[in-house]
C-alpha cells in the first residue's frame, strides 16, 4: 500500500476550505487565530510602549476603560 503525502500547504488550504464553508469565515478566523505565531519582539514593544508609565498608571487606565474590567 502506498500513500501519497501532501504538502502540509496543501492540507493546510484544505482544511481552511472546509472550516470557512461549514463555520463561515469569521468563525474560521477566529479559531485559527490561537493558532498562529505573532510576529516582532514584545518585550521590545511593551516596553516601549509603557517606559514612561508607572504600575499605578496603568492600574488606573484599566480601572477608567469599561473594556478592561472584568475579563
Amino acid at each position: 500500500m502506498t500513500v501519497q503525502v501532501k504538502p502540509l500547504s496543501e492540507i493546510t488550504r484544505h482544511a481552511i476550505d472546509l472550516l470557512s464553508k461549514e463555520m463561515g469565515i469569521v468563525d474560521t478566523v477566529r479559531f485559527l487565530n490561537p493558532f498562529t505565531t505573532g510576529y516582532g519582539d514584545y518585550t521590545k514593544e511593551r516596553e516601549a510602549l509603557f517606559k514612561d508609565l508607572t504600575l499605578d498608571d496603568i492600574l488606573a487606565t484599566m480601572k477608567r476603560t469599561p473594556s478592561l474590567q472584568n475579563g
